[in-house]
């Protein structure tokens, strides 16, 4: 009976640790600092993030000095797990752009947690500006479920909408909204599924467009390394950045 009740107390000891290694890195989530790995060039070196507090800690990457201004602000949910200064290399390039970005701390790093999180950001922000939420993975796909849980209540508070490897959650159309969709999906992607990436078109205005970022994959659109299952990348990170920005900052010049 002893070794019976030794043998149990051992199992239940190694599943407590197992289940403490597996939770440690969602319930604890490391330091939200901002210069870290998110400089590009000079132009962006030149920008100076700051991290600020409006109804939570959010990234907020305004233009430098001596640039002008756009009547657009950008508020980026970030992906599953991933914390808001991986996106903050992004952020600086549009900022050398004109453009103000605000980047989200959410409990546990999910957006799930906090979808209406925009709400306050684009009342503190937003002010004489266009509005465009974004997000990657996750974070878009929230991004979309509060835009659509917004319509769905008579509001439309954004102008536009910006999807990173993710697609609107079932149940939450934006076919209706008056609003420009832009949809970016990484050609060796690997954890974002390319016919939900896609098929998500339908759930979108009928002007929507879907690019796809060549030869990228799902990482690249966050500076937080490799993550698993992802697909081979042909490309450099430098390369598929490039092409991102780009993207991203033709669709907000022409709202």
């Amino acid at each position: 009976m002893r070794r019976v009740l030794r043998c149990l107390g051992l199992l239940l000891v190694l599943a407590l640790v197992f289940g403490v290694g597996w939770a440690w890195p969602i319930l604890f989530r490391g330091p939200l600092l901002v210069g870290q790995d998110a400089v590009s060039d000079t132009a962006t070196a030149a920008v100076a993030p700051t991290v600020e507090d409006v109804g939570g800690r959010v990234i907020v990457a305004r233009p430098p000095s001596g640039t002008a201004e756009r009547d657009v602000l950008v508020v980026f949910y970030p992906g599953g797990l991933v914390r808001p200064q991986a996106y903050e290399w992004l952020a600086r390039e549009l900022a050398v752009a004109g453009y103000t970005t605000v980047i989200p701390e959410f409990a546990f790093d999910l957006a799930v947690t906090g979808i209406d999180r925009a709400t306050a950001l684009i009342a503190h922000y937003g002010a004489g500006k266009k509005v465009v939420l974004a997000g990657h993975s996750l974070g878009g796909a929230m991004a979309a479920q509060y835009l659509a849980n917004e319509l769905a209540a008579g509001r439309q508070p954004a102008a536009g909408l910006i999807l990173e490897a993710a697609y609107p959650p079932d149940g939450s159309s934006l076919a209706s909204a008056n609003l420009k969709a832009l949809v970016l999906r990484a050609e060796n992607d690997g954890v974002a599924d390319a016919a939900k990436v896609t098929g998500g078109l339908a759930l979108l205005p009928s002007d929507a467009t879907e690019v796809v970022v060549p030869g990228s994959v799902h990482a690249f659109f966050g500076r937080y390394g490799p993550q698993s299952g992802d697909g081979v990348p042909t490309v450099s990170r430098a390369e598929a950045e490039a092409f991102i920005t780009a993207q991203v900052e033709e669709f907000l010049a022409g709202l």
